[in-house]
């Protein structure tokens, strides 16, 4: 078996030298050829172990689609001893078919449940590859995989691919023991065997400040809530009011939710407290990162809810009186100063190159639609990509990726569903609406130009917002990041094996 129709890379070359000998976590920007390394591991295991099968994971059917198809493209093996799967297929049917072929694509949910029942034996692989391996969390699908894996394999070797695997020592260091990993090879665009396959990347910075109108907005929200967060001093938390944030809520609403089996009567109106106060964040979040058609369908459907909180804001005064502004505003066309932007930043790129293909990053579906409403109106051809949850079957999300690649839309509006290894190669521009506080999604957003061609990222950010806090952060974190990886770089193997026997202990 060979590789074919492409060409190892330098890097791809040194990198596949110490997967060879040991089990290893790979972080390489975006479009650098991850799953070519998965790619040349695999050929190399089956000609070592003639008889044995590749077992591919990754968590998306589109991602799972481009994989399997990269396979056969890039291989000399037999199409008919490649497969898709994923719980689509009949269980019975997956079960023939695992006897029938030597890689295995599949959803790690999928191949969990066949574990679990009984349906499939990993003994004969040979490789697990694991995809977007950041999601190795516990008790997640993957890390039950690769444990059975490292049980049950006769020749085990583990591959995890990943741009990103998290911002802390100690979010890495979970990744490499779920996954018995042994190696940790990084790259960056700065390395030597990187830098002439890396195209050139701009960043561009726009910094858009709310008007007034919407500031008024803001304040009416931002008082009401103030008035709800003095009551949580009552709840033991320490931290000044100024200081308590979204986390520091969520943190509460666990801890009065375990303090209800205690028939602790306080942690009924604690919940009822941290519920406004969640609900009333959003709305802020709305106002400053996404704009006034978002906040309204944010309010509208707080109207429509039954619950006590959901409640009590709508018929505060306060909410009455921002949900007026808000109409008034729509009214008369006004909006968020992102939406004005983005239609000029577009139009330009249009008159410049007619087939520009852009991609444009949303964290909610709401602003998507919107997105997609307000660029049709111009004549724009947009398409958007969310998941399935939000709206769109695995087939129409890879239609959408197929469309736009094609040439067919100019705009695609995703959600972090567009993040995610899917295969732009011909993008030229990524816009990011809003920002977004991972580190982890930073890079996979960007990484969607720049792969084939020179590109251009532009960061659209609200200034003195938590807008601009989730872009600072995550480019700390991203820094952070790397530093942690080039440190923990050929010291993996002695600390993971004394985390890994200090657990069992």
């Amino acid at each position: 078996m060979q590789i074919k129709n492409f060409q190892p890379r330098p890097y791809q070359l040194n990198i596949i030298k110490t997967c060879k000998e040991k089990n290893t976590l790979v972080c390489i920007p975006t479009g650098l050829g991850k799953t070519k390394i998965g790619i040349l591991l695999a050929i190399e295991q089956l000609n070592k172990f003639p008889n044995t099968k590749i077992l591919v994971l990754t968590p998306t059917r589109p991602l799972a689609n481009q994989i399997y198809n990269e396979f056969k493209e890039c291989t000399t093996i037999e199409e008919s001893k490649i497969i898709l799967l994923t719980g689509k297929i009949n269980p019975i049917k997956r079960k023939e078919l695992y006897d029938l072929v030597n890689i295995i694509v599949a959803t790690p949910q999928t191949i969990q449940e066949d574990i679990e029942n009984q349906r499939l034996n990993l003994s004969d692989f040979s490789l697990l590859i694991i995809d977007e391996a950041h999601r190795s969390r516990e008790k997640f699908a993957n890390t039950i995989v690769a444990k059975e894996y490292i049980k049950s394999s006769n020749h085990k070797k583990v591959l995890a691919l990943t741009a990103s695997p998290g911002s802390t020592k100690a979010k890495i260091e979970e990744i490499c023991l779920n996954l018995s990993i042994e190696a940790i090879e990084i790259r960056s665009e700065t390395d030597e065997d990187v830098m002439e396959f890396v195209q050139e990347k701009s960043a561009e910075y726009i910094n858009l400040e709310l008007p007034q109108e919407i500031k008024n907005i803001h304040n009416l929200i931002k008082d009401f809530y103030k008035s709800k967060l003095e009551n949580v001093k009552s709840f033991n938390i320490n931290k000044p009011i100024a200081y308590i944030n979204k986390v520091d809520l969520i943190n509460l609403q666990i801890r009065l939710q375990k303090e209800l089996k205690n028939k602790n009567n306080a942690a009924f109106y604690g919940l009822f407290l941290v519920a406004q106060l969640l609900k009333l964040s959003h709305a802020m979040e709305m106002l400053e990162t996404q704009g006034l058609n978002s906040l309204n369908d944010f309010l509208i459907k707080l109207e429509s809810e039954d619950t006590k909180s959901a409640q009590a804001i709508s018929k505060d005064p306060n909410i009455i009186k921002a949900k007026t502004l808000v109409k008034e505003l729509l009214g008369k066309n006004i909006d968020h100063p992102k939406i004005e932007k983005l239609k000029e930043i577009i139009k330009k790129a249009l008159e410049e190159k007619s087939n520009s293909r852009i991609i444009i990053f949303a964290t909610y579906r709401n602003t998507v639609d919107n997105l997609v409403k307000t660029l049709s109106l111009m004549n724009i051809k947009t398409t958007k990509l969310v998941g399935q949850k939000e709206g769109l079957t695995q087939k129409q999300q890879i239609e959408a990726i197929e469309e736009f690649n094609s040439g067919k839309y100019n705009c695609l509006v995703t959600t972090s569903i567009g993040e995610e290894g899917i295969h732009i190669g011909e993008a030229d521009i990524a816009i990011f609406f809003d920002n977004t506080p991972s580190s982890i999604r930073k890079i996979q957003r960007s990484g969607r130009v720049g792969r084939l061609k020179p590109g251009r990222v532009i960061f659209m950010i609200t200034t003195g917002t938590r807008d601009s806090a989730y872009f600072w952060k995550s480019k700390r974190d991203e820094s952070k990041m790397k530093n942690i990886l080039y440190k923990m770089k050929g010291k993996q193997e002695l600390n993971i094996k004394k985390q890994k026997s200090l657990k069992e202990f």
